[in-house]
């Protein structure tokens, strides 16, 4: 981005949270060449870092179409690609996924779903249960009502992105381990805000289900969820016999190029705010029985990865300007499509910030107050 050389130098963005969120907002603003400065607890295990990355076409218990998918998609995929061409790795895989039926109703409300050209262009095969189509080996998976085949969709490595991303900006100056208090932060009366001596442009708050416990935020309509994923690898096999995803009743297995899988998820809406990364037992012996069922050769579990997904109530997304302090900006609520959304979502607000364009209003967090 080209500015007037007589012009003193932007002043640079507070980035606040290096999940896929602040990440993608971290990067469209080096590729605008415009400065910013990334402060991150560097926490472990947080929902970005263990989440699967998935960008599915046709997703949840109703089938439908995922949320602005062809928009999102060509976004998202078009920014990793770009992204991976600056730090020389791959982090974006397409992967075909296949989601079996749970039941006869659902294989008839895909039926009806398929009159809709849009949703049947990802679809390619279809198992009807009735012998003439069979997706998967029956003797290593259970497929009792069918299922379909559908391309179009990926995932994203999101621990490697955001390791890489990490370091690449930590490199440079933009990014450091440490935490934001809202006592540390000052407003001025120029529409700016000072923290540790530096002024900045802006605030923008990335934390994902944290931001719930800010007092800024805490009016917001949070409905977070704690989950695990499992790192598994085949039992009793030389390798597992799929490369594509296959989904089956709220329980998927993902193959990884390393050789093992990833299984999920587990939904916990009443989880402990305290206990962020310590599982019900019973979910994840419920999330067992599924596997159970869908495999007849279960895989050993070697590790469980639990966190909290950012949810707010009746919004895909929320971002914007905070309602009192309008240099204090919010990107958050993507629960469990970050990889999907992250980068559009970061770039509506950038334009918004940058050019003055208006915030789609359902995911304007003015109007989610």
């Amino acid at each position: 981005m080209s500015r007037d050389p007589g012009s003193p130098p932007p002043l640079p963005f507070l980035i606040i949270g290096q999940g896929l969120a602040g990440t993608a907002l971290a990067w469209q603003l080096h590729q605008r060449g415009l400065p910013f400065l990334i402060v991150d607890r560097d926490e472990p295990i947080t929902c970005s870092k263990i989440a699967a990355g998935l960008i599915t076409p046709i997703t949840g218990m109703r089938l439908n179409l995922n949320w602005r998918f062809a928009e999102l998609s060509q976004t998202a995929v078009s920014f990793y690609r770009s992204v991976e061409a600056m730090l020389g790795q791959t982090f974006y895989f397409p992967l075909t996924q296949v989601r079996l039926f749970r039941d006869a109703n659902a294989r008839d409300l895909f039926r009806r779903r398929l009159t809709d050209p849009t949703f049947a262009t990802h679809v390619t095969q279809v198992d009807w249960a009735d012998g003439s189509t069979r997706l998967l080996d029956e003797t290593m998976f259970a497929t009792p009502d069918g299922g379909f085949e559908q391309t179009g969709g990926g995932y994203l490595d999101t621990a490697a992105y955001l390791t890489a991303s990490r370091q690449k900006f930590a490199a440079t100056g933009a990014w450091q381990q440490g935490e934001v208090r809202t006592e540390d932060l000052q407003l001025t009366h120029q529409g700016t805000l000072r923290w540790q001596g530096q002024t900045f442009a802006t605030a923008i708050f990335c934390q994902g289900w944290q931001a719930a416990q800010h007092p800024w935020f805490a009016d917001l309509p949070f409905q977070s969820a704690r989950g695990s994923i499992i790192t598994a690898s085949p039992t009793g096999l030389d390798r597992y016999p799929e490369s594509r995803l296959v989904n089956s009743s709220g329980c998927w297995v993902l193959p990884r190029a390393d050789g093992s899988l990833r299984i999920g998820p587990t939904y916990e809406p009443d989880f402990d705010p305290s206990q962020p990364h310590q599982p019900r037992q019973d979910r994840l012996d419920t999330l067992r029985e599924k596997l159970q069922r869908l495999l007849h050769h279960p895989p050993t579990w070697q590790k469980v990865d639990t966190a909290v997904r950012p949810i707010i109530r009746r919004a895909k997304i929320v971002l914007g300007r905070h309602p009192q302090h309008p240099q204090i900006g919010f990107l958050n609520g993507l629960g469990s499509k970050g990889a999907l959304r992250a980068p559009w979502a970061a770039h509506h607000l950038l334009q918004h910030w940058l050019t003055g364009s208006p915030l789609e209003p359902e995911l304007d967090l003015r109007q989610n107050w």
